[in-house]
């Protein structure tokens, strides 16, 4: 390519369409992808390489190679997958050696499969993948070639294509960037950080991630070259230095100071049937030396279902009691928050604690008389729903905030209960595991206790995945365990974020699971209902007037009934892992062996099917939680889309680990020497941080 034809005349924040071949049409397409400015378009990274040296005839392939290969179309054809209408697009293609399948599971864009005609030779670029026992390619990048096309010895970038807009022709745009580039952004880490972890610049990195160097050829697809090294570490850098600023600001307030004083706690643990483990023992002290440091403890307290982290927060709430202070917890659902009112009355009633509740159902009168309690210190700790957050409540001296299943809760709910006191503690749990991976970098402003135990003599869950198909087996063994004085939860999922489907389902279930067990009390529990009518309901099913709750996932957190030994989930592929993990320990809380049959239904891809059937193979839900994150990713499993995590391009929790905690390593320290980041080299990162996260991202740096 002649360069000189190109003027150097764009900076890293010059508009899009000023690049050769772009234009404003152009320009406006890549920018509904995020991509505005020529540094916006350099960081579209490639996500594969081709190496052309490693063209291959279809007949040497082997799974798991990722190869380059010509060939030629022998037919496009489309079916639905089971009973369902989505459609696998295969494109059968063939060289002088043999065929192979190329597998689409979703459509690129419209026109995508129109472009391949029989007889057309073309190259496909993908990973080779087993399944059931046939080489196939799944999503492969295929594009239409001239048949004299020279093989160069070179790896060539793949880029994701944007609605039509092939990967050859945006790298040719990618080649443009780099001609007209006059200047490059400066470095913003300092030579000694670079050198101590031997990384190259990011102009080096950007230059070499679109320019491979062949030296490293093996590592490109394994995203562990030195230009993805870089990438990979800056990004994950930028979100912990923005996390170690929190932490710092958090570290410099003043907060309540807590008596280490441990009578009522010591009685609370004699009166218990049962020993705490030793993982609540280790969690209960971490929480106790926070609360007496006198500065605001914020703590994660991560635990499986039931693993006892309730009682902790109880224990933690006795030292802020016998300290003279109040004490809140609040609850996503009034389900959860009532059965911790009844569990806070037996354990921390008896040992002196005034205890209230508050929800969205208490009455004026009752919340009137409630409130004079609490303003005046007569309510040593109040339990409640998202009413705790509002304005008429106020405490006399509260001190210690819990917050029960932090990810149903905003950070500006957390910062209104901070201000109903002089800095409280805040003590946040949560049953869904966090992978350390992630609790690194969502939760990396607070410190973190995992509860990884689970009480003596609770024994495992067994869990079957079947098909809807064997239904009939699964519901009659549910009526066996009835009739043995058990009882059982028959669950519906929640789709799209409403309950219009699913609500049908259910009651249909209930009306005809009725009549096939006429003997069989059966309860309906869905979030369309009324509070009263819900609670009506739990209680009947707690007191075993009602032998089987069938039920939407109103029951995924909160329900604590010892006798109910078997849960059947209906549509379990609509779930989420973790939320599969969460319905299931709604059983197994007593003594009787209990069981989770998770029914999938008929058109259910092999992915869909692998990915429940692990639910199998373990009853931990860290592990489980490392493999939902490992196959969904950050975003979805989160449930929203967490700030930092849905800026990754390049890097990955999970792959990239060991980047990540050397990246966390480096802007913790870099904060330890360097506070407020006045020192010449730390310049440009104090800019970048402003820019990246805001003025928030200051408020911990001076």
């Amino acid at each position: 390519m002649n360069s000189s034809a190109y003027k150097r005349n764009l900076s890293p924040d010059s508009d899009l369409q000023f690049v050769k071949g772009v234009g404003p049409a152009l320009a406006s397409l890549f920018g509904r992808n995020g991509y505005r400015t020529v540094g916006d378009f350099i960081k579209n990274y490639p996500r594969a390489f081709e190496d052309q040296r490693a063209a291959r005839l279809i007949a040497t392939l082997q799974d798991g190679d990722i190869v380059s290969l010509k060939a030629f179309v022998v037919s496009v054809s489309n079916y639905n997958m089971g009973k369902s209408s989505r459609k696998v697009y295969d494109i059968m293609v063939r060289d002088s050696s043999g065929q192979i399948r190329c597998k689409f599971f979703r459509v690129p864009y419209k026109g995508y499969f129109e472009r391949f005609k029989a007889g057309t030779e073309i190259r496909v670029v993908g990973k080779v993948t087993n399944y059931r026992g046939r080489l196939e390619f799944h999503h492969p990048d295929m594009r239409d070639i001239d048949p004299n096309e020279e093989i160069k010895d070179a790896l060539i970038p793949i880029y994701i294509e944007h609605e039509g807009i092939g990967s050859g022709k945006i790298q040719k745009f990618i080649q443009n960037c780099f001609l007209q580039l006059k200047e490059w952004s400066p470095e913003k880490f300092p030579e000694s950080l670079l050198q101590k972890h031997n990384l190259i610049t990011n102009e080096q990195a950007l230059h070499e991630i679109h320019h491979p160097n062949m030296s490293e050829a093996s590592l490109y697809n394994e995203n562990r070259s030195s230009a993805h090294r870089r990438i990979i570490f800056e990004e994950f850098f930028w979100l912990e230095l923005y996390l170690a600023s929190k932490k710092s600001n958090l570290k410099k307030e003043k907060g309540i100071v807590v008596k280490n004083q441990s009578k009522l706690s010591s009685d609370l643990v004699k009166s218990l049937p049962f020993e705490l483990t030793g993982a609540q023992v280790t969690a209960y002290q971490e929480i106790k030396q926070d609360l007496g440091s006198g500065r605001p403890m914020n703590r994660l307290v991560q635990g499986d279902v039931g693993s006892g982290k309730t009682l902790v927060s109880f224990l933690a709430t006795l030292s802020s009691f016998e300290s003279g202070f109040q004490s809140c917890l609040m609850a996503p659902t009034e389900i959860l928050a009532e059965q911790h009112f009844r569990n806070a009355e037996k354990q921390l009633g008896p040992l002196g604690v005034k205890i209230g509740l508050l929800t969205g159902k208490s009455k004026t009168k009752e919340r009137k008389e409630l409130m004079e309690k609490l303003s005046s210190g007569e309510i040593h700790f109040l339990i409640g729903t998202h009413a705790l957050i509002e304005d008429w409540v106020q405490f006399k001296n509260l001190a210690l905030v819990i917050i029960d299943e932090q990810h149903r809760f905003g950070v500006a709910q957390r910062s209104i209960l901070k201000s109903k006191g002089y800095c409280p503690h805040f003590l946040i749990m949560t049953a869904t595991p966090i992978p350390r991976t992630l609790a690194m970098t969502v939760y990396g402003d607070l410190d973190v206790s995992i509860i990884n135990e689970m009480p003596k003599g609770r024994s495992p869950i067994q869990t079957r995945v079947i098909q809807e198909s064997k239904r009939n087996a699964a519901v009659q063994f549910m009526a066996e365990q009835i009739a043995k004085g058990r009882q059982a939860y028959v669950v519906y999922p929640l789709v799209e974020e409403s309950e219009k489907i699913d609500l049908k389902n259910a009651t249909d279930e209930f009306e005809k699971l009725k009549t096939q067990f006429p003997n069989i009390r059966f309860g309906l529990l869905h979030g369309k209902m009324k509070a009263l009518e819900k609670d009506e309901i739990m209680q009947l099913f707690r007191k075993h007037d009602l032998d089987v709750l069938v039920s939407t996932t109103v029951i995924e957190v909160g329900v604590d009934v010892a006798n109910a030994n078997m849960m059947i989930i209906e549509h379990a592929e609509r779930f989420g892992l973790s939320q599969l993990h969460q319905l299931r320990g709604r059983v197994g809380r007593g003594e009787h062996k209990s069981f989770c049959v998770m029914i999938m239904g008929y058109a259910v891809s092999v992915d869909t099917r692998s990915r429940v059937e692990f639910m199998e193979k373990t009853n931990d839900g860290f592990k489980v939680a490392e493999y939902d994150l490992e196959i969904r990713g950050p975003g979805e499993f989160m449930g929203s889309k967490q700030s930092g995590l849905a800026g990754f391009k390049m890097a990955n929790l999970v792959r990239d680990f060991e980047l990540l905690k050397l990246a966390r390593d480096s802007a913790f320290e870099m904060l330890k020497q360097d506070p407020d980041l006045k020192r010449k080299e730390h310049s440009l990162i104090r800019e970048e941080l402003l820019k990246s996260y805001g003025p928030q991202a200051l408020a911990g740096v001076g």
